[in-house]
């Protein structure tokens, strides 16, 4: 018979089921704590335990209100799209304060300077271009030819100056060449567009039902009909596109320089001090003639000691018209143009003329403009990143890069240069005894340049930095009716002045700063990188009432969300790739009659067992106590 065990080895070994789960339970949590601080980067298991930590812990207003009135769904559903409204609003916001910023604005300074000045450049030219000798011979045969022209449209007898018509055997061919041309371009009447029905000649029509014009045609005998409303007007651009013709046979453009400074201008002082030929510069205009540019030298630039009209330029020019060309010039006076140094002079765009008999005194006032670069404005530095060949030997402006590009387009389509702009390299001037569908291709050209076809007003852009002349001008009659007896006959003395009409052949111009003061336009970012970081603060607090590390914040949260998608997705892979080696094979067989019984060759199999200790009851407890118990206990 067994012996029992005794009674403290069978209390030891006695544990209720719920205190070893229990245990069990504490040991797995240590473990998963020892773990937990073993780990180096700590994700959350789910989104919910990651929102629900960002909303307990962040410092963005409104976020704990979503966790704190969870029980309540009505609250966290309230809390949630107040939340996210809120969100949207500020990011709204946020759209408009970078959209303001990248259209780049910019603010006007308005700056008033005082300083002593440097005096501009002035232009002055004649007004009328001169006949001269070297084409004398052909501008004869040309009036002639224009004023048989004439009688034959308005039977008007242009009177004609006595000429010396002798020519040589050279002189008679160039004349010929020049009616065959003329007559190839002549000038004609249309009829109105109204009126294009009517035959010609009719009786019906009257002379002011015509336009007039003058016919230009290509190799192919493609013509079109320059057409003008006004009878003035067509005769000079006919004039002019034959007289244009004839200044470009001549070869040097030298031999036209028969500039007589003393002859045109009277007087120069500048500065209550005389000027002289150092002070000036000449250069040919085809329709302004002969023109002088004063303080144009930028080694030795005038400056005004003092404003007024005593301290600035003055000038008597000669305004008589002797030997000129009536039909390319229908005003009398000289043409004056004020601009800057080292940029041309363009008499079209920016000059006004001086009558005869007048004063003009022309008060100045400087005006600066600066302009932003980059992204503000669409201004250029130097025009070097321009895409048009600068043509003229000076700085670049935007009226230099667009006549610089409708010449260029004018040699590549039609083949040679227009006489009034620079001769771009390896080109020579239009002829039409060289090129002879040129007018053709200029007045198509110049209707595409018009209507910006070439696209020359786009690629020319603004200087970024510019000085402009503000100017007004005042008129009174000089000399006067008591003085002109004596001013003019100092003029014939010291000028050879002998005009017939006196006060119809001189002018008198004066050209001073009003004041020292001058104004200076600038441009400064309106919208800078610290007034955008400004703004998006005010509007995050406004909304949040939070701070920069809020923000980090919200750039933590969206990290370990990507980094959780990662982690739960790729765990999701592994399972997808584990799932299928724990299905057996479809081919497997499941009968035990075709398994291998060798028992040498097959592994043992092993169980797991868990050992469930039963404490028996004590049966000593049952037996009576006395003496007997050590007989028994011997016995056994």
């Amino acid at each position: 018979m067994g012996t029992a065990p005794p009674s403290g080895s069978v209390k030891a070994g006695k544990m209720p089921e719920g205190e070893k789960m229990r245990q069990c339970k504490q040991e797995e949590e240590q473990q998963q704590k020892e773990e937990e601080r073993e780990g180096l980067i700590e994700f959350y298991s789910s989104y919910q335990e990651l929102f629900q930590f960002f909303c307990s812990n962040t410092t963005i207003h409104g976020a704990i209100r979503l966790v704190c009135s969870k029980k309540n769904k009505m609250k966290t559903a309230f809390w949630s799209v107040l939340f996210f409204l809120t969100f949207g609003l500020m990011y709204w916001q946020f759209g408009i304060l970078y959209r303001e910023y990248f259209s780049y604005p910019v603010n006007l300074n308005l700056n008033l300077n005082s300083d002593r000045l440097t005096f501009p450049a002035v232009t002055l030219c004649t007004l009328n271009p001169y006949r001269y000798s070297a084409i004398r011979k052909q501008l004869d045969k040309l009036d002639e030819i224009t004023h048989q022209t004439l009688l034959d449209l308005y039977d008007y007898n242009m009177s004609l100056p006595q000429r010396d018509w002798s020519t040589s055997s050279s002189q008679r061919r160039s004349s010929r060449s020049l009616l065959h041309h003329i007559q190839r371009h002549p000038l004609r009447r249309q009829k109105r567009d109204n009126l294009v029905n009517l035959p010609e000649n009719s009786p019906s029509v009257d002379k002011n039902d015509w336009k007039i014009g003058f016919v230009l045609c290509n190799e192919n005998n493609d013509c079109f009909h320059q057409a003008y409303s006004s009878g003035v007007d067509a005769v000079r651009e006919w004039y002019s596109f034959h007289y244009i013709n004839i200044l470009a046979q001549v070869p040097d453009a030298k031999a036209l320089d028969e500039s007589d400074f003393e002859n045109f201008i009277y007087a120069c002082r500048f500065n209550e001090a005389t000027c002289d030929k150092a002070n000036y510069t000449h250069f040919h205009h085809p329709l302004y003639g002969n023109c002088y540019t004063f303080n144009d030298n930028s080694s030795s630039v005038w400056t005004s000691s003092m404003p007024g009209i005593n301290n600035g330029l003055s000038l008597v020019v000669r305004t008589e018209q002797n030997d000129f060309i009536p039909l390319l010039s229908t005003v009398t006076g000289a043409r004056v143009m004020v601009h800057d140094q080292n940029e041309p002079a363009f008499m079209d765009d920016g000059g006004f003329n001086v009558r005869p008999g007048i004063e003009t005194s022309i008060s100045m006032r400087k005006e600066i403009t600066e302009r932003l670069g980059g992204s503000y404005s669409d201004c250029t530095e130097d025009g070097s990143d321009v895409p048009v060949q600068n043509l003229y030997s000076s700085r670049y402006t935007e009226q230099v890069c667009i006549r610089s590009c409708f010449q260029l387009n004018m040699v590549e389509r039609c083949g040679c240069a227009y006489y009034f702009y620079p001769l771009p390299r390896r080109a020579e001037y239009c002829d039409y005894t060289k090129h002879k569908a040129w007018g053709y291709c200029y007045y198509k050209l110049l209707a595409e340049f018009k209507a910006d076809v070439l696209g020359c007003f786009h690629k020319c852009r603004k200087p970024c930095k510019m000085t402009e002349y503000q100017l007004s001008a005042g008129y009174s009659r000089w000399p006067s009716a008591v003085s002109e007896d004596w001013v003019f006959y100092m003029l014939s003395q010291q000028n050879k002045y002998n005009i017939t009409s006196k006060r119809n052949g001189v002018a008198k111009v004066n050209i001073f700063f009003k004041e020292w003061n001058y104004k200076t336009n600038g441009e400064s970012p309106a919208f800078t990188v610290v007034t955008l970081l400004s703004q998006l603060g005010n509007q995050w607090s406004l909304w949040f009432g939070s701070s920069v590390l809020s923000v980090m914040e919200l750039a933590e949260l969206v990290l370990d969300f990507i980094a959780i998608t990662f982690i739960l997705g790729f765990r999701w892979f592994r399972s997808r790739q584990k799932l299928p080696a724990a299905v057996p094979p479809m081919n497997s067989q499941d009968n035990a009659a075709f398994q291998d019984e060798a028992p040498a060759l097959r592994a043992p199999h092993r169980f797991t067992v868990e050992a469930v200790v039963t404490t028996l009851p004590s049966y000593n407890s049952l037996e009576p106590r006395g003496p007997s118990r050590d007989g028994e206990e011997g016995h056994e």
